[in-house]
């Protein structure tokens, strides 16, 4: 224990270091095989280096002056004094209408960190001492990555302060006592700290790849396992001391009693994450094993410092409480008295449920959103962006990028002029390579621009001889949602039968495995319908990252199961010893306590994600809380035990204890 909090005094900076080695720009969502990745790397050749254009934009509705013009050219040689740029910056460019001005300053992107920060020194550079009506924002590729980092940083401070206001308050209900969330919170606060000083070296050696939203989903996931395995170790261990064990024997038995389903849920949930990596994206592949790394240091934080710290306090824990000889639960007592009496209607009411909640799957909408409405919050890239889109053509910030060869660049660059291209030029050129850009008229993440984008590839590689590549901004988008497709066809089966193994193993059954995992789905496919409604008609959301169905699957599946192995752990132990329709609803009526508190805590931390003003998050918070709950309360409580006292012991087929009393 002594061990533990001094490590824990050592790295309790390094969630807070986290942020510094985020990587929130467009290169690090793509897939590594991808075209418009092989685009950024032969970009990054020709400029000698990576980098995010900045565009500054000034405007002024009633038209420039020229005063205005002057400041303009002022604020562009302030900011090219400034450190962090990879190259000069544009001469203004003055829009068609004259009402606003464009200059690209390019920003060094090695580092997203820095660049945020050079985008920030420039927004209060050109912001100073302005003239009256003249406005100017800063957009484009750095702009965005500068205000996802402002959103992401001091995501240790504000998520962590609600989560564990949160976590804890649900504890002190759960406990009525001062003293175990305070261990509770500890532990979680521990794991964090492992998980965080494992996690930094790896991102800032690329070993794998971290963003703000996976260091959120971090941060709530180490939070919500740590509670869980807590609530299910203390509910043995106070069973124990009630019975009249001391300290040390009561959290020995609790450690044995429950560590195979503590193991098997962390287990199941690692390897579901492990699945990531089966992933073309860059941020799935990253967020795999940053996720799984938090589990598993909640996993050995429980069973170790958690341990040791209830063993040290002994009864004191509980206080003011005293445990005593459990009498049978009263609510969960009923629950179980109404399964036992009901099981057909119950499942089966609970079984329509579930499927009519599913038919609104069918209203989902995530095919992706376009880039200014990723933000749910007023921030000021966006608000370029749309200034831009109103004075110079839609796509100008983020034209369409196309590498060739030298010899053949007049040639390319003549075909690139398909309809919806309202200029090309050249923009870089080495022995090797030349780049062109062409901008769009209609915005990049418009279906205008990707059909535009397929003609002109269609048109620069039908050059003879020509070897040619083409990305940008709507290439990223297009390529982004065809891997997000690609990943949900071979992850989800994935998962699914990772999950089937890890309970066929544990309960040394498979149609058990089977029933637990076919509820599970039908929870997720239930809890994506109501996504859908909430989202379309009470939100009013533009629709959703195509990664969000997957995100929410691998949670809920994952998680989901977690409950179930709760239970049916706890069931099959009873069913031991007195049968599986008797163990089924003692079972169920001892667990059913700790499980809901365990939902409910789960439940709320991935809410407290919600705190982030990002689409994403909130979809993610949403969806994940309310399929916690339904699994919690619906699934876990009623549906499946229903199912086992109904199949009765042929659920253990065809394992040993099938042939046990019934």
């Amino acid at each position: 224990m002594i061990v533990w909090l001094v490590a824990g005094a050592v790295g309790i900076g390094a969630p807070g270091a986290l942020s510094e080695v985020q990587r929130n720009d467009g290169e690090s969502f793509l897939p590594a095989a991808a075209e418009a990745t092989e685009v950024v790397r032969l970009q990054e050749k020709i400029a000698g280096g990576k980098i995010q254009p900045a565009l500054v934009v000034f405007s002024r509705p009633a038209g420039l002056t020229e005063a205005d013009g002057a400041v303009v050219r002022a604020r562009a040689a302030d900011v090219s004094r400034l450190t962090g740029l990879a190259g000069p910056v544009s001469d203004p460019v003055v829009a068609p209408d004259g009402k606003a001005v464009l200059v690209t300053v390019p920003v060094s992107g090695v580092d997203g960190f820095e660049a945020g920060r050079t985008v920030q020194r420039m927004r209060d550079v050109v912001r100073a001492d302005l003239p009256a009506g003249l406005s100017v924002h800063v957009t484009g590729p750095a702009g965005y990555t500068a205000d996802f980092g402002e959103v992401f940083t001091g995501i240790d401070g504000r998520l962590l302060v609600v989560t564990a206001l949160v976590v804890a308050l649900v504890l002190v209900l759960v406990y009525r006592s001062p003293v175990l969330p305070v261990v509770v919170l500890v532990s979680a606060g521990l794991a964090l700290v492992l998980s965080a000083s494992v996690v930094h070296p790896l991102a800032a050696n690329g070993v794998l790849t971290l963003n703000g939203q996976s260091q959120g989903i971090l941060f709530i996931l180490v939070f919500g396992a740590s509670t869980d395995y807590a609530l299910l170790l203390i509910a043995r261990h106070r069973e124990e001391t009630a019975s009249g064990a001391s300290p040390r024997q009561s959290v020995g038995k609790a450690v044995r009693a429950s560590f195979e389903s503590i193991a098997a849920s962390a287990g199941t949930v690692i390897l579901g994450l492990a699945c990531l990596l089966l992933s073309e994206l860059s941020s799935n592949r990253g967020l795999g094993p940053v996720a799984a790394i938090g589990i598993a240091a909640s996993l050995l934080v429980s069973l170790t410092f958690l341990p040791a710290a209830l063993t040290l306090l002994g009864r004191k824990a509980f206080w003011p409480a005293r445990p005593r000889p459990a009498a049978r639960p009263r609510l969960w007592g009923r629950v179980a008295d109404l399964v036992s009496r009901r099981f057909v209607p119950v499942w089966v009411i609970s079984l329509l449920v579930l499927v009519q909640l599913s038919i609104f799957v069918g209203v989902s909408r995530s095919s992706g959103v376009r880039q200014t409405e990723v933000f749910l919050d007023p921030v000021d890239a966006v608000t370029g962006q749309h200034v831009l889109a109103e004075h110079f053509p839609a796509g100008a910030g983020e034209p369409v990028v196309i590498i060739t060869e030298p010899r053949y660049a007049a040639r390319v660059a003549q075909a690139a002029h398909v309809d919806g291209v309202a200029a090309v030029t050249a923009a870089g050129q080495t022995d090797e390579w030349v780049q062109i850009t062409a901008t769009l008229a209609a915005p990049a993440d418009s279906e205008a621009a990707r059909q535009t984008l397929a003609d002109l590839r269609r048109e620069v590689r039908a050059v003879p001889g020509a070897s040619v590549r083409v990305g940008g901004q709507t290439a990223i988008q297009q390529e982004i949602a065809e891997a997000a497709e690609r990943d949900r066809l071979v992850i989800i089966p994935a998962v699914l039968v990772v999950v089937f193994l890890v309970l066929a193993l544990l309960l040394r059954a498979l149609l058990a495995p089977l029933v637990l995992i076919a509820t599970v789905v039908l929870s997720f496919t239930a809890t994506l319908g109501v996504g859908a409604l909430v989202f379309n008609e009470v939100l009013d959301f533009p629709g959703s990252d195509p990664s969000v169905p997957l995100y929410a699957f691998v949670f809920l599946v994952a998680l989901g199961v977690d409950y179930n192995i709760f239970l049916i752990t706890r069931v099959r132990e009873e069913a031991r010893r007195i049968g599986t329709r008797a163990g089924t609803l003692h079972g169920l009526a001892v667990t059913g306590g700790v499980i809901t508190s365990a939902g409910v805590v789960l439940a709320a931390t991935f809410a407290a994600l919600a705190v982030l003003p990002i689409l994403f998050m909130a979809q993610i918070a949403f969806l994940v809380a309310f399929g916690v709950l339904l699994d919690t309360l619906l699934v876990r409580s009623l549906l499946v035990p229903a199912l086992t006292v109904h199949i009765g012991r042929n659920i253990w087929w065809p394992g040993r204890l099938r042939r046990g009393a019934v």
